[in-house]
């Protein structure tokens, strides 16, 4: 590995210290739309998780209780949430107008996404009907195809080796019954 001359290095750090590779907004750099909303469904997501806590701490007996009380832990916890979640949602906020449009995303990747969510939907419905074993299979086949298995036939075959074996574990050796179907397994 070459070691950079002094003057190439320094007009390295002179990049680095000017800000040209940092983002628009307060975040790292490359923030993007996509960035900023799920930081915003990150801080709303603390502030509910907040009201919750609040809401039990508020709920909790002082009965037979020291000078503090139950609920002071639970309340300081409710408060660092909130007001984490109250920053990251304030800052998203900010930076949402100057942050710049997602990169496009392939269609044939929103596609594949919709087809794995079909197929998960469709696994959640015949589960019950068709047992554990054979829905699992075509789970794990059709989740293979989609993700772009070369050898489908393979994907059926470590889809019900890997369902046969879930299946004799969790029915047989552990006691936890999984959908049988009309097979028995």
């Amino acid at each position: 590995m070459a070691i950079p001359e002094t003057g190439d290095a320094r007009e390295s750090i002179d990049d680095h210290e000017s800000g040209d590779d940092v983002g628009t907004g307060d975040g790292p750099a490359g923030d993007d739309g996509r960035t900023v909303g799920a930081a915003a469904v990150l801080g709303l997501f603390l502030l509910a998780l907040a009201a919750v806590t609040l809401f039990d701490a508020a709920s909790l007996s002082r009965a037979g209780a020291g000078p503090l009380g139950p609920a002071v832990f639970p309340g300081l916890i409710g408060t660092l949430l909130a007001v984490a979640g109250v920053t990251m949602l304030v800052r998203s906020l900010r930076q949402w107008p100057s942050a710049p449009g997602p990169a496009g995303v392939p269609a044939g990747r929103l596609l594949r996404l919709a087809a794995l969510v079909v197929l998960l939907v469709i696994f959640a419905v015949v589960l019950p009907i068709v047992g554990y074993v054979a829905s699992s299979t075509a789970l794990f086949a059709g989740a293979a195809f989609l993700l772009g298995s070369p050898h489908p036939w393979r994907g059926i075959a470590y889809g019900w080796t890997l369902a046969a074996v879930v299946f004799v574990v969790f029915d047989r050796v552990i006691g936890l019954s999984l959908p049988a179907g009309p097979w028995g397994f």
